[in-house]
């Protein structure tokens, strides 16, 4: 696949790492404020194996208040900037904003990653104009209210309705399936037998033919299933995550770049060493 001036082969897994530039990410908030800091973790990550880098700078937690497209701008554009300049990778921006998508290419991202599937007003036409791939993902709701009793008929053929309504009118704003990647939104607007239905059944997104980027790292999906702090989920996540890898997904969005990697190389030595 295409990501502006860079290809990656999405018949082997990849592994994503978020950087989240924001003081109140669920995860990992205050803690890569500032260049030096975002710039270290970013270096931390791809010496670790990430083939991608996430650079959030609004918190899409339960709850989040929205952020100014100023704010956003100052937040990211210079890190997107230092590590376009410095590394060899993909550099992703989480945004829902036009704005922010322009800035970003230009500042050399290569793939907008918008949990909101370009609903903004002006969003298909400005990610259309970058020329940049688009992962699309659902989410049921916004930020603010999406854990709020969400409810669907059958969960994963909702989500893939949804998905394949968003490729369609990518497809007619002129954004080729090339470009196109998705995401079902795991902990986006789902309750916790959602999030397990659509893992387990995740396969079935196959129909859309299009590379599925997956992110359930450090989600409450794995807490609240296990009881653990965000801080005590890296196990339950690598399971959650290899069980993806199994049933198809192409990239791994991840808080554990290292430990990720590594699981993403036991699930490929299962076809390397068949006789």
């Amino acid at each position: 696949m295409q990501f502006k001036d860079k290809h990656i082969d999405l018949t082997i897994p990849r592994v994503m790492g978020i950087l989240n530039v924001t003081p109140d990410s669920f995860s990992d908030g205050g803690k890569y404020v500032g260049l030096d800091n975002a710039l270290t973790q970013a270096e931390i990550m791809i010496s670790a194996g990430a083939d991608f880098i996430d650079v959030g700078g609004e918190s899409t937690r339960p709850g989040a208040q929205d952020v100014g497209v100023q704010q956003e701008l100052d937040r990211t554009i210079p890190v997107i900037e230092a590590i376009h300049a410095n590394f060899d990778v993909v550099v992703s921006i989480d945004t829902s904003k036009p704005q922010v998508m322009k800035h970003a290419v230009d500042a050399g991202a290569g793939l907008i990653n918008d949990i909101r599937a370009l609903s903004e007003e002006g969003a298909i036409k400005a990610a259309a104009k970058t020329g940049a791939a688009i992962c699309l993902m659902h989410m049921q709701g916004q930020p603010k209210n999406m854990q709020q009793a969400p409810t669907y008929d059958d969960v994963v053929n909702d989500v893939i309705a949804f998905l394949q309504s968003k490729i369609e009118q990518c497809l007619r704003a002129g954004i080729p399936k090339s470009l196109l990647m998705i995401d079902p939104g795991f902990g986006f607007g789902k309750t916790l037998p959602h999030n397990y239905q659509i893992l387990d059944r995740l396969e079935e997104m196959k129909e859309l033919d299009l590379p599925m980027l997956i992110g359930v790292s450090r989600k409450s999906m794995i807490g609240n299933l296990l009881d653990r702090e965000v801080d005590e989920r890296l196990a339950g996540s690598i399971a959650a995550a290899t069980i993806a890898l199994t049933k198809g997904a192409s990239i791994l969005r991840v808080h554990d770049v290292k430990q990720t990697v590594d699981a993403v190389k036991v699930v490929l030595a299962l076809s390397a060493y068949k006789d």
